[in-house]
């Protein structure tokens, strides 16, 4: 079996059907750096822990199929989507989400504290940073302009609410696994609502209401370090780009210096070092902020896609 040893290793950790990560190993691959990619939510069939803590701190080491990783020869650690962690399935469910939270503070916990390892970004500095309510509160702490928005379960207010700042648009507070009552998988899209469609299913539970943005295009901002890269984003059909790549067209453009310093500023809030994060702009060029993705997600552009001036980032505005 090949072992991380001899070299500081770049630690990248996520699920295997990861085409984002499989770019950037391809790309350390290709600069002969030592790399390994290991997946918690194959722990404990498919990851063996054998971590060492005394007066010398953390050594030992993380063993998957493929490769044996010293944990104190990680140099960086690249947090993208890792699995589920879980119990065997032949357990109770009782056990097995007892096993999984063993496996997610005790594997979890060692993964987070590796020594000396640069993180983009710290799993626990994502955590923090995933929460709808504590990005859009940030982001006006920072300057960056934030539509209008109620998170609430009081029907009354959510019509009032709509009613008031109308139209608006109900978002997920966050994109779990939804599915129908027949077992197929659903995706909750962001829609605009009125203030007669809102029912008594808002007494279930959190939802998010927001003033749509008059908006002639969105932009993706994605941010690493103290780079900015913003592609604009026409076509759209309708309110959520996303529903037909097809349709689009894409163009970098720069960013805004007030952007970019609340951008930089909300990243420093959260300890992060990567972020991207989605606006809508405005009919008069405001950006209003939407929401950031900490956890590294920049793949998304379409391979051969028609953005002009495709090499361009704004680096020190």
């Amino acid at each position: 079996m090949p072992e991380a040893d001899c070299e500081p290793t770049v630690l990248v950790v996520t699920k295997v059907d990861d085409f984002t990560a499989d770019l950037v190993i391809e790309k350390l691959n290709e600069r002969h750096v030592a790399v390994a990619r290991l997946d918690p939510g194959e722990f404990p069939a498919g990851v063996t822990l054998n971590a060492v803590l005394g007066e010398t701190g953390l050594s030992g080491s993380a063993r998957t199929a493929t490769r044996r990783i010293r944990l104190d020869r990680v140099r960086s650690v690249y947090w993208r989507r890792p699995g589920t962690y879980s119990g065997a399935k032949e357990m109770s469910a009782h056990h097995a989400g007892w096993c999984a939270d063993q496996a997610r503070y005790g594997l979890g916990g060692v993964l987070g504290a590796l020594p000396g390892a640069h993180y983009v970004n710290h799993p626990w500095r994502n955590r923090d940073a995933e929460h709808k309510p504590a990005q859009l509160a940030t982001a006006a702490r920072c300057g960056l302009s934030v539509p209008p928005t109620l998170l609430t379960n009081d029907r009354g207010r959510a019509r009032q609410f709509a009613t008031e700042y109308g139209p608006v648009v109900y978002k997920p507070v966050w994109n779990s696994d939804h599915l129908t009552d027949d077992g197929r998988a659903r995706t909750v899209w962001v829609e605009e609502v009125s203030p007669s469609e809102i029912d008594a299913g808002v007494a279930s539970t959190v939802h998010l209401f927001q003033q749509r943005v008059d908006k002639v295009a969105d932009v993706r901002l994605t941010v690493v370090g103290n780079q900015l890269f913003a592609v604009r984003i026409d076509g759209a059909p309708g309110l959520d780009w996303r529903r037909d790549y097809e349709s689009l067209s894409y163009t970098l453009i720069d960013t805004p210096t007030e952007v970019a310093g609340g951008v930089r500023a909300y990243l420093a809030a959260f300890g992060l070092v990567f972020g991207a994060f989605d606006f809508g702009l405005d009919r008069v060029g405001r950006w209003w902020m939407y929401e950031c993705n900490p956890n590294g997600q920049w793949a998304w552009f379409p391979d051969g896609g028609s953005a002009t001036g495709a090499r361009r980032c704004t680096t020190t505005a």
